[in-house]
């Protein structure tokens, strides 16, 4: 990529800002972004950085899978040139020098993309949306805990001090009073976000103590995934410098709700922008129904998706454990106790809100996921069951309450293989058994608790 074939709204845009160095990101199956650092003059005038193609198989510890599980691997650890995407080019404002951080697409040196990559996953998916004339929107909703600083895995987390020096100790639902606490940090996320040009629409104080939610605008779900992931690494960088930690962790406190990333969907015609949900009469089309059909048939196998990590299942637990999130794949009108709830709207805001995915899912897999499933629904016109209109607490079809059935699942549903892509699933699989296995090795404080001299 020379300076003369960048693209000229990259260039015009490291000359505006004056950019002196260049972040190459790019997101592995965990959301954890991998890359390259680059002075900027060298990054315009032909430096493609490269990454070898193994990044892709590496657990969220760092290992990977054993060989038995990659025999479909090549094992030759392959080089993949990093493509900037210039509408995923952001500022990184906490920087002393002018920096850029693009978000990159991974192709092999043969020009063929990588499969495995996930924003090759999403963007595989919105192909399929794109050749039939659809366009999806989405708008996602990201929950988090701020927490004090902790430098001791075996330590409990507890909630950070705020203005008033005291620390949280109630659960303060949409309180105001409560977010104000953190004015000086949420004033620099503000900042930062508005720096980077972040669609974010609203901030609430959600139900654990010290725990909020952030919700983006709708749109486009590759341009919001990457939005999403920049706001994750904007959100932790702020709060390490206010003296905190932000946590996406699916459910950090034990006494405290879990955290999701609920994803509000619907489908345009990319024509005519008319909403193809909304049907005659303000009632629901044949494709929402479709769609709301392939989530609930399919959902239960993209677990391991929504529900990426060890931690996960910790959030999904029941009712009458004490969790809080939907483990049900059941859909009603303005009910939070389904795993696919309706807003009360007008028709051209007919939409569903997957209130599966925990905060800890890759937000380009997660999209991707859902997508996959609403699309296998309209494909094959599978018909929803009837709304729900009391509670899904105690009823209602259940999801996969564990890692090993999820997994399971998931590699028994070629249907989602062949929206997803094989290579892509079989390597997903592998590396969260990996995970699965390097946790069971692992000896909890529980156990060293109530085991070590009782039994």
């Amino acid at each position: 990529m020379t300076l003369k074939h960048c693209p000229v709204v990259l260039t015009d845009w490291f000359e505006e800002h004056r950019i002196t160095e260049v972040e190459c990101l790019v997101s592995d199956l965990t959301g954890i972004l991998k890359g390259k650092i680059m002075p900027a003059g060298k990054y315009l005038n032909g430096g493609r950085p490269r990454l070898p193609d193994s990044i892709f198989i590496q657990s969220v510890t760092g290992g990977y899978p054993d060989d038995e599980a990659l025999r479909f691997w090549n094992s030759a650890e392959l080089d993949m040139q990093l493509i900037a995407d210039p509408a995923a080019a952001y500022l990184v404002p906490w920087a002393e020098d002018p920096t850029a951080q693009i978000i990159h697409d991974c192709y092999y040196m043969n020009g063929e993309p990588v499969e495995i990559a996930p924003r090759h996953v999403l963007k595989r998916v919105l192909a399929l949306y794109e050749a039939r004339g659809w366009k999806p929107v989405m708008a996602p909703e990201v929950e988090f805990y701020l927490v004090k600083t902790n430098t001791d895995p075996d330590y409990p987390l507890e909630p950070p001090i705020g203005r008033s020096g005291r620390q949280e100790s109630g659960r303060q639902s949409f309180s105001i009073d409560a977010v104000n606490e953190f004015d000086p940090l949420f004033e620099e996320m503000y900042d930062y976000c508005e720096a980077q040009q972040l669609d974010i629409d609203t901030l609430i104080h959600e139900e654990g103590a010290g725990q909020m939610e952030v919700n983006f605008q709708h749109g486009d779900p590759l341009y919001l995934a990457d939005q999403v992931v920049i706001f994750k690494r904007t959100l932790r960088e702020t709060a390490l410098r206010h003296g905190m930690y932000a946590t996406f962790m699916a459910k950090p406190m034990a006494n405290e709700p879990g955290s999701a990333m609920h994803l509000h969907q619907s489908l345009v015609d990319a024509e005519s922008g008319e909403n193809l949900f909304a049907g005659d009469n303000g009632q629901p089309s044949d494709l929402f129904m479709n769609y709301i059909g392939g989530l609930q048939t399919y959902m239960p196998a993209a677990m391991p998706l929504f529900a990426p990590n060890i931690n996960s299942w910790r959030r999904l637990m029941p009712s009458e454990h004490g969790g809080s999130a939907p483990t049900n794949v059941e859909w009603g009108y303005d009910n939070r106790t389904v795993g696919l709830r309706v807003p009360v709207g007008n028709a051209e805001a007919t939409r569903i809100e997957n209130r599966v995915p925990g905060a800890d899912a890759n937000p380009y897999l997660v999209m991707a996921a859902s997508l996959a499933c609403g699309h296998l629904g309209m494909m094959s016109r599978l018909q929803a069951r009837p709304p729900l209109t009391g509670t899904a607490w105690t009823g209602g079809v259940a999801l996969p309450n564990d890692v090993g059935p999820a997994l399971d699942a998931l590699d028994g549903c070629d249907a989602l293989a062949d929206v997803l892509g094989e290579r892509f699933v079989k390597s997903y699989l592998a590396v969260k058994r990996a995970e699965h296995l390097a946790y069971y090795r692992v000896i909890s404080s529980w156990e060293r608790e109530h085991l070590l001299l009782r039994v």
